[in-house]
């Protein structure tokens, strides 16, 4: 039997998720248990970078209860959640992009995400981190990278829209994938757009002595 206090809990049902924390902790540590209810409060009317990052860690610390409430999960392991926004819009005036709807609509609200908020502009990645262990233990951390894109090309985008990758990524693309395409500059952490931000949680599981 593995020893539960060594275990590792993913609240996450991401796939690059799961590969990031795999270079932090060996796969034979790793139990994925991702959360059992899909429903999660929205960013609607918040337009600041400090409501936004609240509401953030909510939806983060919101997984992380529903994780420890399942019966599978074991009471001593260390058990990670997250949630990652993209923000976008001058300050005063900030606009949160989750995934892009998944109806008729997708393209049309994709194709306006990107001439509106992405070419030629900086946009932010936002990924709230929650990590506790056995007795209450627990850290929290927002980890902010920006993001700057080319200026408008309308065949690329129309290209991109044409692929599947869009579709359930935060804010319409992948950094790590096809929409590599349009990106320019990154300042911060490139574990964070894909969806774990490594260096701080290294220093999260360190605090907690689950490294």
């Amino acid at each position: 039997m593995p020893d539960e206090r060594r275990s590792v809990v993913l609240g996450s049902r991401s796939p690059r998720r799961r590969e990031l924390l795999e270079l932090l902790v060996p796969d034979q540590r790793v139990i994925i248990l991702p959360p059992l209810n899909p429903e999660e409060p929205g960013f609607d009317g918040l337009t600041t970078d400090a409501a936004i990052e609240q509401q953030l860690l909510a939806i983060a610390r919101g997984k992380h209860q529903d994780v420890l409430d399942q019966p599978e999960c074991p009471g001593e392991a260390t058990i990670i959640t997250a949630d990652t926004t993209i923000v976008v819009g001058p300050p005063g005036q900030r606009l949160s992009l989750g995934q892009p709807p998944m109806d008729e609509t997708y393209r049309p609200v994709l194709r306006q995400w990107f001439r509106d908020h992405y070419f030629g502009r900086w946009h932010t990645v936002l990924t709230g981190v929650v990590v506790s262990r056995a007795g209450g233990s627990l850290r929290e951390q927002v980890v902010a990278t920006r993001i700057r894109m080319i200026e408008s090309n309308e065949p690329l985008l129309e290209w991109y829209l044409q692929t599947d990758e869009p579709q359930g990524k935060a804010g319409g693309y992948a950094l790590q994938g096809l929409g590599s395409v349009f990106i320019t500059a990154v300042e911060g952490s490139l574990s964070n757009v894909v969806g774990l931000p490594l260096e701080a949680l290294r220093k999260l599981l360190h605090e907690l002595n689950a490294a």
